[in-house]
């Protein structure tokens, strides 16, 4: 380390860093076009992901859709609405909170995702030696 504390970096890190983003890079290129196949806009496919794969109690909401994509809640809002609109959720509002609008997948999702999410996975797979390659190099001299 140098005396402020900083790390001491050099072009193995730089060259690691580089490798790694352009398989993250690869990995979102794959994504798209395949959401793209199967008919789903990237974000609406990103938030099937998001609703799927919720870890709170209880189903997601609007906010926390927000929350998953980094959005503005009123754009989740909207998304959520198209969504809806399309056949891919239903919206409800818990009486506990009228305020909240609470998100689940449809059959009609649930099977989009599930075959997006089989090939994202086997792709997933091939990319894995790659990207613990280039993390395994990221880490500077101490």
């Amino acid at each position: 380390m140098m005396a402020n504390g900083e790390r001491s970096i050099g072009p193995d890190q730089y060259r690691a860093l580089a490798r790694f983003r352009h398989e993250l890079r690869r990995f979102l290129s794959f994504s798209e076009a395949a959401a793209a196949a199967a008919g789903l806009p990237v974000q609406q496919h990103q938030a099937l992901l998001a609703i799927a794969g919720h870890e709170g109690a209880g189903r997601p909401s609007v906010g926390t859709l927000a929350e998953r994509l980094v959005v503005a809640p009123h754009t989740a809002a909207e998304l959520a609405s198209r969504m809806a609109e399309a056949g891919l959720i239903v919206k409800a509002h818990p009486a506990a909170d009228r305020r909240r609008t609470e998100l689940a997948l449809t059959a009609k999702a649930e099977a989009l995702l599930a075959g997006l999410t089989e090939v994202h996975l086997r792709e997933l797979e091939q990319l894995e030696p790659a990207l613990a390659r280039a993390l395994g190099r990221a880490d500077p001299p101490r």
